[in-house]
């Protein structure tokens, strides 16, 4: 068990880093491209994801961030443009909602493959999507506060980044509670607690974990392309 929760860990990390690494890569290109990019690529992943899925009223539930936030992101692309980094973890997310709509977050194939494979009690995908609530929203609440407050870059910006997102993944919990009891037994796959009755706790709690590890792992490039914005604006 130690052996897969070990394995499991290193990988995340290993995703992590990556998404580090794509950062630094889309900083050498224009932002104008670079958005162009992304938007082909989130278009084609909710198009597969949306063809077929496992269930489609759990599609909607998961998917609507997305469809809510990228109309919102391309209105908002010249008045209130974000960083590279921002840009790049958004179509991150975004690829998690999707592919968790279109499997389900306890019906993801590969984490069913890791579940057999090590003998887990559960399909974690649903725990990495939750990792990502905290963690890539935190970069977008981060430059929000920067841009749009007195706040500077200091342990107070940190305290609340991660208050705010602690909030965004207890506010989450109270949309799947309400559509539980709006829906009744259609949000059994929308919830995904596969069992646990500690699985609000586990989501909220990984949010926080996911924040705090993303303001420590971007901060210094995140506050590099917030310069560089300015410069440009």
């Amino acid at each position: 068990m130690r052996i897969a929760l070990s394995w499991m860990l290193s990988g995340i990390v290993r995703a992590v880093l990556s998404c580090h690494y794509a950062a630094m890569f889309f900083g050498l290109i224009t932002l104008r491209y670079l958005r162009v990019i992304l938007l082909f690529l989130v278009i084609a992943v909710l198009a597969w994801s949306g063809w077929q899925p496992k269930d489609g009223f759990t599609w909607f539930l998961e998917v609507a961030p997305v469809l809510i936030g990228l109309p919102l992101l391309i209105t908002t692309r010249d008045r209130f443009p974000l960083t590279s980094l921002a840009y790049v973890l958004l179509s991150v997310h975004a690829a998690i909602l999707m592919v968790g709509g279109h499997y389900t977050y306890a019906e993801m194939p590969l984490f069913n493959w890791l579940r057999d494979v090590f003998e887990l009690s559960r399909n974690h995908y649903d725990r990495v999507g939750h990792i990502a609530q905290g963690f890539i929203p935190a970069i977008v609440v981060r430059e929000i506060l920067l841009r749009r407050s007195p706040l500077q870059p200091g342990k107070w910006l940190f305290f609340l980044v991660a208050s705010v997102c602690l909030a965004i993944s207890a506010c989450y919990e109270f949309i799947e509670w309400w559509v539980a009891l709006a829906s009744g037994d259609d949000a059994v796959a929308f919830l995904a607690t596969q069992g646990d009755v500690w699985d609000t706790q586990w989501d909220m709690f990984l949010a926080l974990c996911g924040s705090l590890v993303s303001q420590l792992l971007f901060a210094r490039l995140h506050d590099r392309q917030l310069a560089r914005l300015e410069a440009q604006c």
